[in-house]
């Protein structure tokens, strides 16, 4: 990314915010998904997003610092308001027959099926989590923001993070455990079930207790 691009872009350069575009749009993109879980409506926000960002950057704070925590802000504000209609979605969601099992031929070791039951549940409860919890995960440990570029982009103090970011891991860890005793004791999954689902698919889910970078 060129020199001086928040600048530039205050100043209405088109060329400046192509190359913010195309800096920040997949991160933005996987961001709307994590909070709304939607592929579409992930679409739609990031849409937004750039769109908000371009009407409104003359308000941005002259400096040298990093464009993402400003994005990530825009469209944290757009995935709340695309989350007032996820239940019709989601109603949609349960509708539709699960997806077939994908087929996989290689020895299984007894740690890998024990991560991939972790993750699944992890999927499964994300959605319980508070909204406030669901932005700091996303933004701290999946988007890679500190403490202080999530307070920037949610328009709170930094101590505010560290707590909601604590209390988010905390009752993560303990949902998911929850979940995954619950699946050994359940009867096999009823057609129809709604679940939300989270585009987690490649974390760890160590991830969940390391310190954000």
């Amino acid at each position: 990314m060129s020199d001086g691009l928040r600048a530039r872009v205050r100043a209405g350069d088109r060329e400046a915010f192509a190359e913010l575009y195309a800096e920040y749009s997949r991160a933005v993109y996987n961001h709307a998904y994590r909070l709304t879980g939607d592929w579409s409506v992930a679409e739609e926000v990031m849409g937004d997003t750039f769109l908000d960002a371009w009407r409104t950057r003359a308000r941005l704070e002259p400096g040298d610092g990093t464009l993402k925590p400003w994005l990530l802000g825009v469209a944290t504000n757009k995935a709340r308001n695309a989350n007032r209609g996820i239940g019709r979605r989601l109603a949609f969601l349960a509708r539709r027959p699960a997806p077939a099992p994908v087929a996989d031929f290689a020895d299984e070791t007894a740690g890998r099926i024990d991560d991939a039951r972790q993750l699944a549940a992890v999927r499964t409860v994300y959605g319980r989590l508070r909204r406030g919890e669901q932005e700091v995960l996303a933004l701290c440990v999946w988007s890679g923001l500190d403490y202080a570029q999530a307070a920037q982009a949610l328009g709170i103090p930094v101590g505010t993070v560290r707590s909601r970011l604590s209390r988010a891991r905390a009752r993560l860890r303990k949902l998911a455990e929850q979940r995954l005793a619950e699946e050994r004791t359940e009867p096999p999954h009823r057609r129809g079930e709604v679940q939300r689902e989270a585009a987690f698919a490649a974390l760890p889910y160590q991830e969940f207790q390391e310190e954000p970078r």
